[in-house]
């Protein structure tokens, strides 16, 4: 019943299969009695069907997880430890480009707790590389600007790149205790030693000559490569990335945020370990390939006394048509042209799913029903497509687009008329066109279908030609799903363009000019979204 009552309240009537799945799922026992299960389901959802709607609210109100937001029915276990109010989560990109589907991903998941727990959201730029993964200027505001988007306002917005005298003096502290050290080995010779397990010579300096050569870090005495400070660790540790890491090394880069201010940039893993004490954050949610981070961070917790954050991790979502969702490869691209721009609609950006007219919801949808599963999950592009038709299918107002258009002239047109069609089915609303004797189809549909008898939808049957014989005004001869093609009256075409996979040129239909912004559906076509309506109409194409 209690699966029976959150699915109702999700769906308005509770779902047979999906009771069943979420059953088996709780109960992989019951999987070998799933005829009694099926006949079981049946008769609690026909017990539940039969209640009351005060009953029904009460049974939705008990069997739902106390935190959660109804609405969202969400598909995420429980945060470990965490009390109502007391959450604090973080949100934290390197802003080297706009967000992808990747960071949607983590925008998302961690919103979505901070909403169940009424918690604190931080959006924090982990901006201390400012030559390897050099951010980009643009992309702060790109970051706050889509994550507002998605649904999500930050309760506070850290800059790492602004915050580094901060980490100064916790390096430090950690020299003054004996848990850091500077070295000038080359990397390829410190290499040697993290892989054998041996210690390098600089590992025992004094703390005065370690805190002597920070001191000279800091004032610009050596050059980039020269000497890093070490965290000390395990040398004999299982994994080699975890012995005696990187805390802080030099980078004369100016960075494009905070310019010549630093010099002495501290590594992901130092600036992450302590912007989280800092921040107090209780829970971190991050890849499995991130776990050597947490590994390498505990030492600086043990050696402070502090306690770490509670972790939970993903496994990699690889969406098959993009392969590895990279930023870095992204703009590479973009450089050379392939691509116009981070919102070019070919891309795995938030900025480009947004302008191909792919709706915050959706997205929402997409990314919790994935859940928090380590294992890694190859998912299409037409999960999302299916979740965003969903939303923008009742709305979306119906119109024809004629790609490639063929003139045609039908010939012994009885007279013209006024031809009703569906603007938006699901509303029962209606749009006109004029019957006229000169109208545009596809060369598609020409090419297909010349010499045949079609239905031009919800006007007239043909036979198609250039010199189109006119038939009849009722419905004869034409097989439905196959000789019913769009058409558009010459009279009511506008130049348009279409930009997706592939370009488009042909005319569409007057009205859709006042649809710019909105996401509409060329019949037979797919769903676009209406981008521009000056000389010709642009078109961004959403999917089929």
């Amino acid at each position: 019943m209690k699966h029976v009552a959150i699915n109702s309240a999700k769906f308005g009537k509770a779902d047979e299969k999906a009771v069943i799945g979420k059953v088996i799922a709780e109960k992989p026992e019951l999987k070998a009695k799933a005829k009694e299960l099926i006949q079981f389901v049946r008769e609690c959802i026909k017990e539940f069907e039969s209640m009351s709607e005060e009953q029904k609210k009460e049974l939705i109100s008990r069997y739902s997880f106390e935190k959660r937001i109804l609405e969202r029915e969400l598909e995420l276990p429980a945060l470990p430890n965490a009390k109502k109010g007391e959450v604090v989560m973080r949100f934290a990109p390197n802003p080297n480009g706009p967000p992808t589907l990747g960071s949607a991903r983590g925008i998302v998941i961690n919103g979505e707790y901070c909403k169940i727990y009424d918690g604190k959201y931080i959006m924090r730029f982990d901006d201390t590389d400012p030559k390897t993964k050099r951010p980009m200027i643009e992309a702060y505001d790109w970051y706050l600007e889509d994550m507002e988007w998605l649904g999500y306002n930050p309760d506070e917005i850290i800059y790492a790149s602004k915050r580094i005298h901060l980490y100064y003096d916790y390096a430090r502290k950690l020299i003054e205790i004996g848990k850091a050290y500077t070295c000038f080995c080359k990397k390829e010779e410190f290499k040697k030693f993290r892989d054998s397990g041996f210690p390098c010579s600089h590992r025992e300096n004094e703390i005065e000559r370690n805190l002597e050569t920070w001191e000279r870090m800091l004032e610009g005495r050596y050059g980039e490569g020269e000497v890093v400070l070490r965290i000390k660790t395990d040398m004999s540790h299982r994994d080699p990335a975890v012995r005696d890491w990187v805390a802080f090394r030099i980078i004369y880069t100016p960075h494009p945020l905070v310019g010549d201010a630093y010099f002495v940039y501290p590594t992901l893993d130092f600036e992450s370990a302590i912007e989280d004490r800092l921040c107090k954050t209780t829970h971190i949610l991050r890849g499995k390939d991130l776990r050597d981070s947490e590994l390498r961070q505990r030492y600086i917790y043990n050696y402070f006394g502090w306690e770490y954050p509670i972790t939970m991790h993903w496994g990699r979502v690889n969406v098959v048509e993009f392969g590895k969702l990279s930023t870095s490869l992204i703009k590479r691209e973009i450089e050379s042209g392939k691509y116009e721009g981070w919102d070019d609609p070919r891309l795995p950006t938030v900025r480009a799913l947004r302008r191909r007219g792919i709706t915050a919801e959706a997205i929402r949808k997409f990314f919790i029903s994935l859940g928090l599963s380590e294992s890694e999950v190859n998912i299409s592009m037409k999960n999302l497509f299916a979740e965003n038709r969903k939303i923008v299918d009742p709305e979306a107002n119906r119109y024809f687009f004629v790609a490639n258009p063929v003139e045609i002239e039908i010939e012994n047109l009885p007279n013209e008329n006024r031809v009703e069609i569906p603007l938006n089915p699901k509303k029962n609303e209606k749009r006109v066109l004029n019957g006229e004797k000169f109208v545009y189809v596809s060369l598609e549909d020409f090419e297909k279908l010349r010499g045949e008898n079609v239905r031009l939808k919800d006007f007239c049957n043909v036979i198609l030609d250039r010199k189109a014989k006119f038939v009849s005004y009722e419905l004869l001869g034409a097989k439905k799903g196959k000789n019913i093609i769009h058409w558009l009256p010459k009279s009511f075409a506008i130049k348009c363009r279409v930009l997706g996979e592939n370009v488009w040129e042909g005319f569409v239909e007057k009205g859709v000019e006042r649809e710019v912004g909105r996401v509409v559906q060329f019949e037979r076509f797919g769903f676009c979204k209406i981008e521009k309506a000056e000389k010709e109409i642009l078109a961004i194409y959403t999917h089929d």
